[in-house]
């Protein structure tokens, strides 16, 4: 009985099947034993996973603590009455926020003073100055995020063409459509795929979660450029009544 089973052909694919079908297919087997080009691409795309994750981290823990300093920042702004006063408590801090004041305080001294509309206007433009170079510190980083997301599909999609040429190209040599020859080249590009999605999506969410954080810290510090001209505002026009009562 045994030698009539053996003798079926249906059998003798099956034996066949397993012997030549590989015990480890397990994502690190794969890797082991894809191709050159495909390790490659595996081996890229986990680099941009792990520059992901990194990014994340960091710009978290950046953004978190500007933040809690801006806030910080624009209560005790709030609390002045005097551009100078301000000046004098933030003269130490290196912050967006007491850049700007700093800015505000640096311009208010090269004027001698002076409270008309083109200090005003040369208060802007130096308020705008520091926000830009202010939201471009915040947000360096972040573009390779972008870049991940946009590009490592298309890596994945790569290795899962090359893989897939891999395993018709094992077909032709072995003049079989054995699935013992299919199966790893398939596994191989399916892997690709999946490994070109896990670096993708993570670094799309992260994105733009990041810009939103980013967008609320670029709100606060439009804030504080507004407390500041509230500030000369208020000053100039103090200095204007006590010229007006004078000259009564």
């Amino acid at each position: 009985m045994a030698f009539g089973a053996a003798s079926l052909p249906g059998a003798g694919v099956a034996a066949t099947d397993k012997v030549l079908l590989p015990r480890n297919l397990s994502p690190w087997g794969m890797f082991v034993n894809a191709d050159i080009v495909v390790q490659a691409v595996m081996a890229g795309l986990a680099v941009a996973s792990l520059i992901t994750w990194t990014v994340w981290l960091a710009k978290t823990i950046e953004i978190s603590r500007a933040t809690s300093i801006a806030k910080r920042r624009l209560a005790q702004l709030e609390s002045e009455r005097l551009l100078a006063d301000a000046g004098h408590d933030s003269r130490d801090g290196r912050d967006a926020v007491a850049q700007i004041i700093q800015s505000a305080a640096r311009e208010a001294s090269l004027s001698d003073g002076g409270t008309d509309d083109g200090f005003k206007e040369r208060i802007v433009l130096r308020l705008e100055r520091v926000e830009a170079a202010m939201s471009r510190r915040i947000a360096r980083g972040t573009g390779v995020l972008a870049t991940i997301g946009a590009t490592a599909p298309f890596v994945g999609l790569f290795g899962t063409v090359w893989g897939i040429m891999n395993a018709f190209i094992g077909i032709s040599e072995a003049k079989t459509t054995n699935l013992a020859v299919v199966a790893p080249g398939i596994a191989e590009a399916l892997l690709a795929t999946a490994l070109g999605l896990v670096a993708a999506i993570p670094a799309v969410v992260i994105y733009n979660r990041l810009g939103r954080s980013i967008g609320a810290y670029r709100a606060l510090l439009g804030d504080a450029s507004v407390q500041v001209m509230l500030l000369i505002s208020r000053e100039g026009d103090r200095r204007g009544f006590r010229l007006s009562r004078a000259a009564e």
